[in-house]
């Protein structure tokens, strides 16, 4: 039962975090152009891993899309591939935790299961760390930029995208580690029981030769009745 409700649990926070991760990848706001020192705004510029936009003051927004893949910078580069690569990883994490849970009737033996969720949740720990270094990737470069006084371009901010990101993995990873717990449950060593059958009495073997009527003593020959305490 602790076994079962691990599983539920770690894959409610899988998917939910996977969920999110994907979320993250058609989410416009990755980075918003940055307002300090700037008393007139006349335009936002913000931008994700596809394309880069800005908006004026009206409301309207003009989008143009990266024009060469092989052009983008490298860190632009990275965080596709690793998004891509969590993305990818939690739906066969997904496929393998539903065959391994417990709850669920197929995938074998109750071994054979408990295998099959622990690989589910280092497949989920693997997409965690994808999507937690792309993100933090992309952070980073924000954050160099816009901390570096020699830097005399348009600086940014983080953007939406990445806090939904960061909770996303964090998901993963914490339903990974949970899944991989539940097998460690598993794992351990059944407790012995030990029932209680009731006291049995004892009664002494002792060799009696055969004896006549005659022989009988009155008394003797009667069954002798024991108290239930008593025990010989």
């Amino acid at each position: 039962m602790a076994r079962m409700t691990c599983e539920i649990l770690a894959f409610i926070l899988t998917i939910s975090g996977w969920v999110l991760v994907c979320s993250t990848l058609p989410t416009d706001y990755w980075k918003v152009s940055s307002i300090d020192g700037t008393v007139i705004t006349t335009a936002t510029f913000w931008s994700n891993l596809w394309k880069t936009c800005v908006t004026d003051s009206t409301g309207v927004s003009n989008c143009k899309d990266f024009p060469s893949m092989l052009a983008l910078d490298g860190y632009i580069q990275a965080c596709r591939g690793l998004m891509i690569a969590a993305v990818s990883l939690g739906f066969f994490g997904a496929i393998f935790a539903l065959v391994g849970m417990k709850c669920t009737k197929i995938g074998g033996s109750d071994s054979s299961k408990a295998k099959i969720t622990c690989f589910a949740g280092i497949v989920f720990i693997l997409c965690g760390l994808c999507a937690m270094s792309g993100v933090s990737l992309y952070a980073h470069r924000i954050t160099s930029e816009f901390f570096d006084p020699t830097f005399l371009e348009q600086k940014y901010e983080l953007g939406a995208a990445l806090f939904i990101g960061w909770g996303g993995s964090s998901l993963c990873l914490i339903g990974g580690v949970a899944f991989c717990f539940s097998m460690v449950e598993e794992g351990g060593s059944p407790r012995t029981i030990y029932s209680y059958n009731g006291a049995t009495s004892v009664i002494s073997s002792r060799k009696k030769g055969p004896t006549s009527s005659a022989d009988r003593k009155p008394g003797r020959g009667l069954p002798r009745h024991f108290d239930k305490n008593a025990y010989v």
